[in-house]
């Protein structure tokens, strides 16, 4: 009942306003500096390897902090908030010789967003808040050799992909996530094997909520990190029938903008953008201020592109809240009617007639 309720909610909020989604989690884990202890907790005190960085972790070990920064993203006024899971399947938690608690932390996770945003929808009863599970790209690509000796070589494959987020999507939903959101995608075979288990455990479990996918144009060449250009990024994903597409990360605002209006005029679904705060400095850090971002996401509001914006790596409670308040003044873009036709995709787009 909660679900449908919410997914009522959610469409009619997108048609009123433009929707604010959170900023960067590892941002704000960043900031405060955990160490190896904090990242161990009691239980894993012991644990052989180090797990310094393993932010999904923390989930499980520093649950309080990880509440906490999604109720500063909530009191900044995000609408939605994503659960601290990018890297939470078998896949990337290999990295740690965690593979085990995966289903767990994506439970986990899950609750502490759910609880932060039900705070949130209890004083803000007129702004419904959402949880969006969080499905990363993990750190293998199947289209793509990361052998440049040998072009033929792949270090997974669609089944081990399809089976490990099949896992991370049932215990997201497990701990009450409105929203499935696949996101960061550089290799879109990875996210068809996200966009598939995510399909097999609604049959499964006889529940269905929408699905957002977000792609990361990875360089200035306009292109996913597998060659998709935008436009036949959406063809190659259309079949989902998501509730919304967009991009994130990898570029900034200024350089991302082009790239969501190639979106916002082929798709007949709603439109995201959550770009990085500017390109990395020397350091890796991000220095674009929440004012510069915010007046760079605008014109794009003005301009009838999008329909959900927020921020990536190196943004802040403060990113966001410059972002809602700037686009408040613009209507949400009107989803566009596209003349059915054949419309395929290679690394280019292929519309036939």
């Amino acid at each position: 009942m909660r679900r449908k309720q919410s997914w009522e909610q959610l469409h009619r909020a997108v048609k009123e306003r433009i929707l604010t989604i959170d900023g960067a989690m590892g941002t704000m884990i960043q900031r405060r500096k955990p160490s190896e202890e904090d990242y161990r907790g009691v239980r894993f005190k012991d644990w052989a390897s180090d797990v310094k960085g393993n932010n999904d972790l923390l989930s499980i070990t520093q649950p309080e902090m990880i509440q906490e920064i999604h109720e500063e993203y909530l009191a900044a006024g995000a609408d939605l908030i994503e659960t601290n899971t990018f890297n939470a399947q078998r896949i990337s938690m290999a990295d740690y010789h965690m593979e085990e608690f995966s289903y767990e932390i994506n439970v986990a996770a899950a609750k502490l967003a759910r609880a932060a945003a039900d705070k949130f929808n209890a004083l803000t009863p007129d702004q419904p808040r959402f949880v969006c599970g969080a499905v990363g790209p993990t750190n293998r690509t199947a289209s793509i050799s990361p052998d440049v000796n040998n072009p033929g070589f792949r270090n997974t494959n669609f089944d081990e992909l399809r089976e490990a987020y099949s896992e991370q999507v049932r215990g997201l939903m497990e701990g009450g996530i409105d929203i499935v959101m696949i996101e960061t995608v550089f290799d879109t075979l990875n996210a068809k094997a996200a966009g598939f288990a995510t399909l097999e455990v609604f049959e499964e479990l006889d529940l269905e909520v929408p699905i957002m996918i977000s792609g990361t144009i990875t360089d200035r060449s306009g292109r996913t990190l597998s060659g998709q250009t935008a436009e036949a990024f959406w063809y190659s994903m259309r079949h989902l029938r998501p509730f919304s597409i967009g991009l994130n990360c990898a570029l900034g605002a200024e350089l991302m903008r082009p790239y969501i209006a190639d979106l916002a005029h082929v798709a007949d679904v709603y439109v995201s953008a959550y770009p990085n705060a500017g390109l990395p400095n020397e350091m890796g850090e991000y220095d674009e201020t929440p004012h510069d971002m915010a007046c760079q996401i605008e014109p794009w509001a003005e301009d009838g592109l999008v329909n959900l914006v927020g921020g990536c790596c190196g943004s802040t409670p403060d990113h966001i809240a410059h972002i809602r308040q700037h686009v408040a003044k613009h209507k949400p873009r009107v989803l566009p009617e596209i003349e059915p036709k054949m419309r395929l995709s290679g690394l280019e787009p292929f519309v036939a007639g």
